[in-house]
């Protein structure tokens, strides 16, 4: 009976391993913050390692060498007056995906939020709850629906990269939380009100049909381009390339959403390496237009062009 029940024990852990989707580093600095304690920042980075680490998010088992490699950084800068516990600052997200047949990892995600309030009090629980993302107190609550928000994000968008949306359903989760976010003592970055580059509005475009072109273009960069790099070269080249002209297309439809930066944040430098080792006549063509897409790197796209 007893190597029964231990049977069933490792076994259980064994697929509650397999199950999760990220491998996650989470780092929290709050060095800024004078007069607390690090060890309650040490005892947050730990927690929030194993809410990320630990939760299924999906319906899908990953295997080890499956998992999204990903790293959370929070910065804290600010106590929040007249709150215990309270802070503020802002959440670096970086997440990569490794191209089939090589030991290269293209990013995914390179974004940073500025709007982070949160409050976690020393061994505090961190729980998230779908049904219920407010909770009782809007500021710990955020804590958890930040990162779960994230967490959707990045796994949305690995999905995205291999199957032709493939993430509609973790973005549909992310616009959850959007929808359902707390709301308190200054919480930022839900609303569509505040401005036009928030959480808001990430999640508004990725699910909205008018932005579906973007979807379309991250598949075929991923799956039909990076992927099979090493396979048919000219013909993958040739992939990414014509990604390009649908992206101007959809800015000069859609100037400046954050759907368009999120993406150029994340592979402004491969499309730069990328362009480096490409023909002249591509380089006339697509060059400009990348110029338009990345303005803060456009001197580095002219560059190209000398």
């Amino acid at each position: 009976m007893k190597k029964t029940i231990l049977f069933i024990i490792i076994m259980s852990s064994a697929l509650a391993t397999l199950a999760q989707e990220l491998n996650c580093k989470v780092m929290v600095n709050a060095d800024q913050i004078q007069g607390i304690d690090q060890k309650i920042f040490k005892t947050l980075e730990q927690s929030l390692t194993e809410f990320v680490n630990t939760r299924k998010w999906g319906n899908d088992n990953f295997d080890p060498k499956e998992r999204i490699e990903c790293v959370f950084s929070l910065l804290l800068n600010k106590p929040i007056e007249g709150v215990e516990g309270g802070y503020t600052g802002r959440l670096s997200i970086q997440a990569t995906r490794t191209i089939y047949n090589t030991s290269y990892s293209t990013n995914l995600v390179n974004y940073v939020d500025k709007d982070i309030a949160i409050k976690y009090l020393q061994y505090q629980t961190i729980e998230f709850n779908a049904n219920r993302v407010s909770g009782n107190d809007a500021l710990a609550s955020n804590l958890p629906a930040l990162i779960a928000y994230y967490c959707y994000i990045i796994i949305g968008l690995d999905y995205d990269s291999f199957s032709l949306k493939g993430g509609t359903d973790f973005y549909t989760n992310a616009l959850n939380i959007v929808n359902n976010a707390p709301e308190g003592k200054g919480i930022t970055g839900w609303k569509a009100a505040e401005n036009q580059k928030n959480r808001f509005w990430l999640s508004e475009q990725l699910t909205n049909n008018r932005f579906a072109g973007m979807r379309d273009v991250f598949y075929k960069y991923h799956r039909l381009g990076l992927d099979l790099l090493t396979i048919d070269n000219e013909s993958a080249r040739s992939t990414i390339n014509e990604t390009i002209p649908i992206l101007s297309k959809i800015n000069t439809e859609n100037p400046n959403s954050i759907l368009m930066q999120f993406f150029m944040n994340a592979k402004s430098e491969e499309l730069l390496n990328l362009m480096a080792n490409a023909t002249s006549t591509d380089k006339q063509k697509l060059v400009p237009m990348l110029s338009s897409l990345d303005v803060s790197n456009a001197n580095k796209y002219a560059e190209l062009l000398k």
